[in-house]
């Protein structure tokens, strides 16, 4: 009995030292390997009634946001940034969201490219890892004509959705691709006008694109909804099938952890900040009532959630993970 305990003891302490050793391998390799910088192309979906709606990450950029806040003193949105644990400059979500509708694949906003930088124009990634093409893209619907929404119109010299119709209200339109208005604009504001006809001239000129006024139910279950303020003609997007509803805001509203406690925050991008004001107080009270879904360009990807009444402002529930079966 006494030899067989033995064997069995040596056996113990062999079998686990080899797994101490092999544990101690793995530690190694694991604290050797290099870090990964790579982005993974961003996308997330979600079931709206039978509709799929997709949001895609442009990626983000970095915004000096104690400096564009208007209505507001810095010291005070650092404090409320700080309550998020934000500093300044805040690393700043754009994205696009791609509605299919069964019939029609529909695309709202198109991300930046080229014209806010390196750390933008990943919106057609995205797009491919979300299992589709642009040439598959049936509609586009911008929500108003600055570059981070339009830039990916293009894909260099070309049209980078070919098969697209491109919409937008007509009073961003008639701001931003006039050639008169260009040359009034202030040198530093030259460039919003030159983005805009670099992104939207060539759907002009191939006749795809087409202007709608205010309200307009552009395919069933998708409508636009005037939202003018933040630029002549601003649109945010009610899609709404099977009774569930989402409201795509595009600017109506750029920093949540200011925005949403104090809506009387405007920002210096605004063309009219009091109307955009007024807006962004509408959508929100509206959203806080009814309970529906919302989407926007600049809240944290994928940017989908809810808001609540919560004292003098609101607060933002976003949504709760769940891969799409």
């Amino acid at each position: 009995m006494k030899v067989r305990f033995n064997r069995v003891a040596a056996a113990l302490v062999s079998a686990s030292l080899g797994v101490a050793s092999l544990s101690l391998v793995s530690a190694t390799a694991v604290a050797g390997a290099p870090i990964s910088q790579a982005v993974a192309p961003g996308y997330y979906r979600v079931m709206l009634g039978d509709f799929e709606v997709t949001a895609l990450s442009d990626g983000t950029v970095a915004l000096p946001i104690d400096k564009l806040l208007t209505n507001i003193k810095p010291e005070q949105t650092l404090k409320a940034l700080k309550k998020h644990h934000l500093g300044t400059p805040t690393e700043t979500s754009v994205n696009g969201y791609l509605i299919n509708t069964g019939s029609k694949l529909v695309l709202i906003d198109t991300g930046a490219a080229s014209l806010f930088g390196p750390t933008l124009g990943r919106l057609a990634n995205s797009l491919k890892a979300a299992g589709y093409t642009p040439d598959q893209v049936d509609e586009i619907y911008i929500t108003h004509m600055h570059g981070d929404h339009v830039g990916g119109l293009m894909n260099g010299e070309q049209m980078a959705f070919p098969n697209a119709v491109v919409r937008a209200d007509q009073h961003d339109a008639e701001f931003w691709l006039s050639q008169s208005n260009l040359e009034k604009a202030k040198p530093e504001d030259k460039g919003g006008f030159q983005g805009a006809m670099a992104s939207l001239n060539a759907y002009v000129k191939a006749g795809k694109f087409k202007p709608f006024n205010g309200d307009t139910e552009l395919v069933p279950g998708v409508k636009a909804v005037a939202a003018r303020g933040h630029t002549p003609g601003h649109s945010i997007y009610l899609v709404e099938s099977k009774g569930q509803k989402l409201m795509l805001w595009g600017d109506l509203m750029h920093v949540a952890a200011v925005q949403f406690e104090n809506p009387s925050v405007t920002i210096a991008f605004d063309s009219d900040s009091q109307s955009a004001m007024a807006q962004r107080k509408k959508a929100y009270a509206d959203a806080a009532k009814q309970g529906y879904m919302v989407g926007a360009t600049h809240l944290s990807f994928p940017g989908l959630g809810y808001i609540r009444s919560e004292g003098k402002g609101y607060a933002w529930t976003p949504v709760n993970y769940s891969p799409v079966k």
